[in-house]
């Protein structure tokens, strides 16, 4: 199956280090996109309003900013895999913080943002690796983020059927259970042989010369409006059609689901037209069908319509983040800190986002608040757009010279 594949193509080294970066990003999906769903519970659970429950979901992306710049440093000095450990635990901090049962908004907001610093760096770590190791490879990193999406949309399934068993407080249960798989993570990676030694200090100089490439800039804005847009999107969504009444609790936290089933069609369609489609024909087509289907998601008045829109809207989703990070991924290789930087960038947004949208919900209602992320996703076709026309003159005036 993988022979013809860039599986097929690696050595017995990199395919182990392939294998447990995906097994690692798996496991990051689980936790990652567990927090839509969960946000509802601790709200009702807390009495949070909407402003400290965006704040919430800011929290875990301050994180994820925040690992930006340390999985971006730290190797330097720790190494790669004593930087996966080190990092990589924060999240275990942030769920014994919420299984304990602290309800201050403190505490709240310090476990969303130790997760979001674990998310963050198992992201940079994963997708470096998995890009330098397939040679960029569209089909590689979009497979990865496809079984992100198997775990994203496996989380909400698990929270509803062992809160249906157990009761309430059955969500901690998954929370232990995410504690063994991250574990068993670490412990799989520290056995890869990746050649990534700690520096000297002589040696701990850092490069920022792929910023001064216009073009990496315009993949940091699609990135921006991008993460922006989906954590808004994730935060939002469940709470979103529990408010209005469309859905009842249960139906709308399986609601992630579907939508995460969505994006795991599309990372899957993705990594297969990859190496048949230009990847900027690829990106304005979803990014238009992203466009569309949040519009009539937040439409719908109905279950059937709104579970066709989530998966219409997640399909559409999917292959955006992988295939425009494959944009940069000579100055991914070349750079360490590129893909911290995409990370950071991306992270502000994704930070600014679900707060703004709580604001907007507070002031006027939710409805209102939901409705800026159609600027958000329009602000993200308007950036693939000018990477086309700036891609195409840069082409056009290499080959007369």
């Amino acid at each position: 199956m993988f022979q013809n594949s860039f599986y097929g193509r690696l050595d017995k080294k990199a395919q182990y280090i392939i294998g447990v970066s995906f097994f690692m990003f798996f496991v990051n999906g689980l936790y990652g996109m567990l927090f839509g769903s969960l946000l509802p519970i601790l709200s009702d659970k807390y009495q949070l309003d909407d402003t400290v429950s965006g704040l919430l979901v800011s929290g875990q992306q301050i994180g994820n900013l925040v690992a930006g710049f340390l999985s971006g440093i730290v190797p330097l000095y720790l190494g790669l895999k004593k930087s996966v450990v080190v990092l990589g635990s924060f999240v275990i901090i942030g769920f014994i913080i919420l299984i304990s049962g602290v309800g201050h908004a403190f505490f709240l907001f310090l476990a969303f943002f130790f997760v979001g610093i674990s998310r963050g760096s198992v992201s940079n770590f994963t997708n470096k690796t998995v890009n330098d190791v397939s040679n960029s490879s569209p089909q590689a990193l979009n497979l990865m983020h496809a079984i992100f999406a198997i775990g994203a949309l496996i989380s909400p399934f698990l929270l509803t059927l062992t809160m249906a068993n157990v009761g309430g407080e059955g969500w901690k249960l998954i929370l232990i259970m995410i504690i063994v798989f991250i574990i068993l993570s670490q412990i799989f990676f520290s056995k890869a042989d990746i050649d990534v030694q700690v520096l000297p200090k002589e040696k701990r100089k850092i490069s920022f010369e792929f910023l001064k490439d216009s073009l990496f800039w315009v993949i940091i804005a699609i990135l921006f409006f991008y993460m922006c847009s989906e954590a808004a999107i994730t935060g939002w969504l469940v709470k979103f059609f529990v408010d209005t009444n469309v859905l009842v609790l249960e139906k709308a936290q399986l609601l992630s689901s579907f939508l995460w089933l969505g994006i795991l069609i599309g990372r899957v369609y993705c990594s297969i037209v990859s190496g048949k489609m230009s990847r900027k024909r690829l990106l304005i087509g979803i990014s238009l069908g992203m466009f569309v289907s949040f519009v009539a998601l937040i439409y719908s008045q109905t279950t059937l319509t709104v579970i066709l829109s989530s998966l219409a809207l997640g399909a559409t989703m999917g292959g955006i983040y992988p295939t425009a990070v494959t944009l940069a991924g000579v100055s991914i290789k070349q750079y360490p800190m590129a893909m911290g930087w995409i990370l950071v960038t991306g992270g502000i947004g994704a930070t600014v986002a679900p707060t703004f949208v709580g604001v907007l919900s507070d002031h006027f209602d939710l409805f209102f608040g939901m409705q800026s992320i159609i600027i958000m996703i329009g602000l993200m076709i308007v950036s693939i757009a000018t990477y086309i026309v700036i891609e195409r003159k840069r082409v056009i005036s290499e080959v007369k010279i």
